[in-house]
């Protein structure tokens, strides 16, 4: 059959994602890929200059997406599907561009891991990402923040005369633009895929790239690259060097062989074949290879251990088979960000497909035959060279205009266009995909004054050129309230501070007086910070019914625990008590409850709660804050009275273990 591109709908169990956190994400990312690097650890220097250069600090101008729960309904996602006679790619535009599923039609067999479900959970660097399919990470180390947003999608002509599958978006923590080109060649084996990140300013950009496979893992699962050595990166948040395959006594390449979740990172040689393959116990399975700049590869495993298995099951359903990610990235760690020059572009091309190798030999105990026997296999079936005839033939192809628009992405990258008029052959961002949240922004452009919005404010813009934009624009509430945000994220926080003051004079809001808030804390002012948390929330129960539905709860997550912090527990019950029934049965104020029942003296309390069971829908990977808060409910009650020292906490802990329910700890206890 010739290649083709057709819209259909996927049908699934699905969580809606809900709407964005309506407070600006001042307090920055809340990261797990934090790093320590040992003085012995062996860091090549190029290594070094990239993992110390531009990591994220900030958040802005993208706002948090935790408005998800865990009540699944029938959903209809839209879907695209590239297909030829061997292979059919079911792709969500609407997710991020996810590749959802890729089939092989010879073998029946499905080379993904393919999630049943979609279930938002709080792993991507704004919160709400899902797992399953192959993922596009573009932006700074971590899960894209379009991991749950919609993009770009168009039919383009393909380098063989047939169709490709284009994706585009404007990513807005680094301000660059990014391509995805997905193609059948008539009767191959392997989906292509094309990637160009554009570096449209004068100046140079951190770019960040991975792209993440998930595939079926079970206990005969092996993950092969063609490296003797990885940098290893828990949870423990230290990267060192260990030897592949077999390192702390266990082979690391079967991920069922490790008890926690961990990133291996292999160390390929200049010069070898970058590839990595992900085989069952017949030797069967999917294997990814590309052009020389996508240079990285990576496994991710989340290991046999409790809290492993529990976030697997978190991520999907219970009964579902797991999975381990394989990847592909721009750096030898996703710790790394890459320098790309003005007006330069990163180019690349993706090969994703079936392998069948000798079972014996990819699981037999010599690395280097099973290894060989990969990378042999892989070249008889796609030699190097025509990976290489394939980039350069999609070339020219990159900057051909879409044909037919199949799904829309945001508006942000118009609005860019539109300010600085850049010249983007291949992704156009046109002006009919300008929306609401635009609107001000484009007045700001086109009068130079951005107008005061009546409501809840849209989300911020903090690039120099829109932080310029706003210092001469006629003072005003909403004007001040966004010019000390850009002030807060270009780093210059007393600016901040006056204008968020400046915006307050204008009449008493709970936006300034958070920012106000988040800055008192930043500082390090505790009973400032809970004073200024106290007033926001007052004002926001004062205010419109949509504030007191989306704010109301925003301002309480954030400021109950800053009053507990400032030893004013009763305030922070007073603050849940504001709240709606509904919004106090949500886990994440369930835990908040207890906390609070903690700080008031009341253990039994607190402990009931626990007793009384909850889910913290949104909780962050890596995050142990149920643990945290269940040894500490453990020993208050087993000190009573008294302190708690070190044999209270022993003996608490092995009267008081932690549910199975709570346990989600990624690092040893």
């Amino acid at each position: 059959m010739a290649t083709s591109v057709r819209r259909t709908t996927l049908s699934l169990p699905a969580a809606a994602v809900g709407p964005d956190n309506p407070l600006p994400a001042l307090a920055g990312p809340r990261d797990v890929h934090r790093i320590t690097v040992p003085e012995d650890a062996g860091v090549p220097a190029d290594m070094a200059r990239q993992l110390a250069y531009r990591p994220l600090d900030s958040l802005l101008p993208v706002r948090r997406r935790d408005g998800y729960g865990r009540g699944r309904t029938p959903t209809d996602l839209d879907a695209l599907v590239i297909e030829n006679d061997r292979l059919r790619a079911t792709v969500l535009p609407g997710l991020g561009g996810r590749v959802h599923s890729l089939h092989h039609k010879p073998t029946g067999r499905e080379l993904l891991y393919r999630n049943p479900v979609f279930q938002p959970a709080d792993f991507a660097l704004n919160g709400a990402w899902f797992s399953g399919g192959i993922e596009w990470n573009i932006g700074a180390t971590g899960h894209t923040t379009l991991s749950c947003a919609p993009v770009h999608a168009a039919r383009v002509p393909a380098p063989d005369g047939g169709e490709m599958l284009r994706l585009w978006e404007w990513e807005r923590l680094r301000d660059l633009p990014f391509q995805v080109d997905l193609w059948l060649p008539d009767g191959s084996d392997f989906l292509y895929v094309g990637v160009r990140i554009q570096n449209p300013h004068h100046h140079t950009a951190p770019v960040y790239w991975w792209s993440n496979i998930a595939v079926p893992e079970d206990e005969r699962t092996r993950v092969l690259a063609p490296a003797d050595e990885a940098w290893h990166f828990g949870y423990e948040r230290t990267l060192r060097r260990v030897p592949v395959p077999e390192s702390g006594g266990a082979d690391r390449t079967y991920p069922l062989r490790s008890e926690y979740p961990a990133d291996y990172f292999y160390e390929i040689a200049p010069g070898d074949r970058p590839w990595i393959a992900a085989l069952d116990a017949e030797g069967h399975g999917l294997v990814h290879t590309s052009t020389d700049t996508l240079c990285g590869r990576k496994l991710f495993l989340w290991g046999a251990g409790r809290a492993g298995r529990h976030w697997q099951e978190w991520l999907t359903e219970p009964g579902t088979p797991g999975y381990a990610e394989i990847q592909a990235g721009l750096a030898r760690t996703q710790l790394e960000h890459v320098p790309l020059e003005g007006g330069a572009e990163f180019a690349w091309l993706e090969a994703y497909g079936p392998l069948a190798t000798d079972p014996g030999t990819v699981h037999g105990a010599d690395w280097s035959a099973a290894r060989g026997e990969v990378a042999e296999r892989l070249e008889a079936v796609l030699p190097r060279a025509e990976v290489a005839a394939a980039y350069a033939a999609w070339r020219p192809y990159a900057d051909l205009e879409p044909k037919e628009r199949l799904a829309t992405g945001s508006g942000w990258g118009a609005l860019e266009v539109a300010r600085a008029g850049y010249d983007l052959p291949g992704t156009p961002f046109s002006e009919d995909t300008l929306g609401e949240e635009q609107r001000p922004w484009l007045e700001l452009l086109r009068t130079g004054d951005l107008p005061d919005e009546p409501g809840v404010p849209g989300p911020s813009l903090v690039a120099p050129a829109w932080r310029d934009l706003l210092e001469s624009a006629r003072p005003g509430a909403t004007a001040d309230l966004h010019l000390g945000i850009a002030q807060w994220h270009a780093g210059d926080r007393a600016q901040a501070v006056r204008s968020w003051e400046r915006a307050l004079s204008r009449g008493r809001s709970c936006w300034p007086l958070y920012c106000l808030a988040v800055a008192e804390a930043t500082a390090g002012e505790t009973a400032r910070a809970a004073q200024r948390y106290a007033e926001s929330v007052a004002c926001a129960a004062e205010g419109t019914a949509e504030v007191r539905r989306t704010v109301l709860p925003a301002l309480a997550r954030e400021a109950v625990p800053a009053l507990i912090a400032a030893d004013r527990a009763d305030e922070a019950a007073a603050v849940l008590a504001r709240l709606s029934p509904a919004d106090r049965a949500r886990g994440r104020f369930r835990l908040l409850t207890a906390q609070v029942l903690l700080a008031q003296g009341d253990a039994t309390g607190a402990r009931a709660v626990f007793d009384e069971g909850f889910e913290v829908a949104d909780l962050r990977e890596g995050d142990e804050t149920l643990s945290d808060t269940w040894y500490a409910i453990a020993e208050r009650l087993s000190a009573g009275d008294g302190p708690v020292t070190d044999e209270v906490c022993a003996r608490a802990r092995a009267a008081h273990p932690l549910p199975e329910r709570y346990e989600y700890r990624m690092r040893p206890a």
